[in-house]
């Protein structure tokens, strides 16, 4: 089961301001050493006692379980940023997306007014082997109604996955079927992709969408550039916008393809001088020649930092867009006796050039208003607002300036487009879910016309009209949108790109939105026209 995804770029700037980033690098997995010296053991017995004072003396009958679970959280946030607490439910969830697959009946769904829609049922997965359908409405799920009860992503989450298998019953509602019909699916496990697209945008320039770093990832990468070599890939864009990291192991596999034998990738230092590594390029890697050219923004974080620090500091990658955010803080899992888990930072990350990309963080309350502040500040908007402290300032293996202390800060700074973000109602609408349905309809009502014309035609030809505008109007006054027709025409592009790209992802697939909704990312179109800048890289200062 997995949800749409959604483009970075069509998404609101306060839903960008927001992106969640906890995540970080993670290496390893332990199972803790719980013995401790004579201070640990008297501060356990404190706790201990007083864990004993609320339990046998409290007025009220008190949850020492859940008091446990908030004070080891409450402990870890007061250590750094990104140490924390998983109960052992929500440790599988949070591992699910770094794991690379999960265990569900393999679906993609959308919430329409209250009712769970098949957007697509999987490839190879068990929903579609026996025979559920993209448009298909559930509404029951073993026996129990779903429809119109207030259900959200959460809800079908605990309904539909569950361990490789076991079996669900789903009682569904098809188009133009007088009764409902009712499949028995046995869940197994399902794939999750991090590389959301990977294609060329000419004859020479080859493009790759990353949006996370999980166990996959490397083998993704891998895949997807022998896809585009044998297209005739020359050059590369690795476009990491609001990919905010995951497994270090996985960025340094990748970085290695584009690094010669023995440049540094990364190190990192600690008190504990166990968890100091020191990560160096291999073998050949698949792409150590040709144009690089790497996407960045204020959602890219860890993992994201660390390849493109190390090819910055190599000379090897012109970085484009914006600062990214600044997580240069190493966390290893520890498991604990009853399924929970610690995510404890036990070191820190440094790019080749010994920049820590760490921004600070002696102030943990403003910790996560930084983004925000960033954007009053008019970061955001111009390269000039960003202040660097000479104190951190490192060069590339080449004498280029850069610098630590928050962030990679790119070789060529594009602004964030306004334009995109600035419309009340396309925000509006895509908040109640409006013009997902507008174009989920529109697919499903003509989809064997579009399979018919194919991809290539849809995407050189097929514009949204007028017409589909007003209907998509319509349906927002139905949803009790009211209509903002002069927010609608000075926004028109964005809307029609939008909503084509939709409608491409219903009918064909999660590759085929990319494609077009790129052509509102502005990061990327000012990159297709650095490549004559990447000769700068290999200037050594005079």
């Amino acid at each position: 089961m997995e949800e749409q995804k959604n483009s970075s770029y069509q998404i609101s700037l306060p839903l960008i301001l927001c992106i969640g980033l906890a995540a970080g690098v993670l290496i390893g997995a332990s199972l803790t050493d719980k013995s401790g010296g004579p201070e640990i053991n008297q501060d356990v017995q404190k706790f201990r006692e007083v864990l004993g004072l609320v339990k046998n003396e409290y007025v009220d009958e008190a949850e020492t379980n859940q008091l446990v679970e908030e004070a080891i959280g409450h402990m870890l946030g007061k250590l750094d940023p990104h140490s924390s607490y998983l109960s052992a439910q929500d440790q599988i969830a949070a591992n699910e997306d770094l794991q690379g697959n999960f265990e569900g009946i393999g679906i993609e769904f959308n919430i329409f007014h209250d009712t769970l829609v098949v957007v697509a049922a999987l490839s190879g997965g068990p929903s579609e082997s026996v025979g559920l359908q993209a448009g298909d409405k559930i509404i029951k799920v073993n026996d129990t109604n779903i429809a119109s009860v207030g259900l959200s992503n959460l809800d079908v989450q605990k309904h539909l996955k569950g361990p490789k298998g076991t079996e669900v019953k789903i009682e569904v509602i098809r188009r133009n079927n007088p009764s409902p019909i009712i499949f028995t699916i046995v869940r197994d496990k399902i794939p999750q992709f991090s590389v959301d697209a990977a294609y060329m945008l000419d004859q020479q320039i080859g493009y790759i969408k990353v949006n996370r770093f999980s166990q996959t990832t490397y083998q993704e990468v891998k895949d997807a550039m022998s896809k585009l070599r044998r297209e005739g890939m020359e050059k590369l864009i690795l476009d990491m916008q609001g990919n905010p990291g995951g497994y270090m192991d996985q960025a340094v596999s990748i970085a290695d393809e584009f690094l010669v034998k023995n440049k540094k990738i990364v190190f990192t230092k600690s008190h504990e001088t166990k968890y100091d590594e020191e990560h160096f390029a291999t073998e050949r890697g698949d792409f150590e020649q040709g144009d690089l050219i790497v996407l960045v923004n204020e959602g890219s974080a860890s993992a994201s930092e660390i390849v493109a620090g190390a090819l910055q500091d190599n000379d090897r990658a012109l970085i484009v867009g914006r600062r990214s955010y600044g997580k240069g803080l190493v966390q290893r899992p520890f498991r604990l006796n009853d399924g929970s888990e610690v995510r404890l930072t036990i070191s820190r990350y440094y790019t080749p050039s010994g920049r820590s990309i760490q921004k600070p963080y002696s102030n943990l309350d403003e910790y996560d208003k930084d983004l925000t502040q960033r954007y009053k500040k008019g970061e955001f908007f111009s390269a000039d607002s960003i202040r660097f402290n000479d104190s951190l300032k490192f060069e590339t293996a080449n004498g280029r300036s850069v610098y630590g202390g928050g962030g990679i800060m790119p070789d060529y700074f594009v602004p964030l487009d306004t334009a995109l973000g600035s419309s009340r109602y396309f925000n509006e609408l895509f908040a109640a879910n409006v013009l997902r349905e507008y174009a989920f309809k529109y697919a499903a009502d003509n989809k064997t016309h579009l399979l018919e014309k194919g991809y290539p035609e849809y995407l050189q030809n097929f514009k949204v009209s007028d017409v589909m505008l007003s209907h998509m109007v319509v349906m927002g006054i139905q949803n009790k949108i009211e209509a903002k027709p002069k927010d609608l025409e000075k926004n028109k592009r964005y809307f029609q790109v939008y909503l084509k790209a939709e409608i491409a992802r219903n009918v064909w697939d999660n590759q085929s939105f990319y494609p077009i909704i790129n052509e509102t990312n502005e990061v990327l179109q000012q990159a297709i026209k650095l490549f004559d800048r990447i000769p700068e890289l290999n200037r050594s200062k005079m």
